[in-house]
């Protein structure tokens, strides 16, 4: 009898003391709520990390691009070395393989545009099409610039001894309407 007495005492000494077995249904949904927020956040954070990466890898690919020309071009000269300044842009019957000057790249006066869509570019420094570049495109442009103030690019073609070549690097991504520009590279080349 004794020991039976003393499990009703501990039992209802147990419900006294507000000793509880497990976790309220507030407690239960607050903690829900807490993990849940949690989780969210991390998943945001992720999503900015990876758009920011995509950025990054596309301004780093575009740069590659822009310097694949100026690698073509770092060695050529101004001016045609048969014609000198004769004909501004490739000369007559000169394909893209056969520029031998830096005029030649700005083709008939408003310059090349080397693209996927087109088929024709992005090009690499060896003239030679880069595969599976879809959606990028080069754009280069070279005209005179005042000697004494290379911000003004107001002078005719052929009338100066300073040029600039500028290339112009564009990114459309699948489903956009039109392009981003990524990146421009210019130099100042020497005569």
């Amino acid at each position: 009898m004794h020991a039976t007495f003393t499990r009703i005492a501990s039992r209802s000494a147990r419900r006294s003391t507000g000793v509880r077995a497990g976790f309220t249904l507030i407690e239960t949904a607050l903690a829900i709520v807490i993990v849940g927020v949690g989780v969210v956040s991390i998943m945001m954070a992720q999503a900015a990390f990876h758009q920011q990466n995509a950025w990054s890898t596309h301004a780093s690919i575009a740069s590659q691009l822009g310097n694949e020309i100026r690698e073509m071009t770092i060695n050529l000269p101004a001016r045609d070395p048969v014609t000198g300044d004769l004909v501004w842009g490739p000369e007559p019957g000169e394909t893209f393989a056969d520029f031998d000057d830096l005029d030649d790249f700005d083709g008939a006066g408003s310059g090349l545009v080397f693209s996927a869509s087109a088929g024709d570019g992005p090009v690499n420094a060896r003239r030679q099409v880069i595969p599976n570049m879809a959606g990028w495109s080069q754009e280069v442009r070279v005209f005179n610039v005042n000697p004494f103030d290379v911000t003004d690019s107001s002078p005719a073609d052929g009338s100066t001894s300073t040029i600039m070549v500028e290339v112009k690097v564009f990114y459309q991504a699948p489903g956009t309407a039109t392009p981003l520009e990524m990146t421009t590279v210019s130099w100042i080349a020497p005569n």
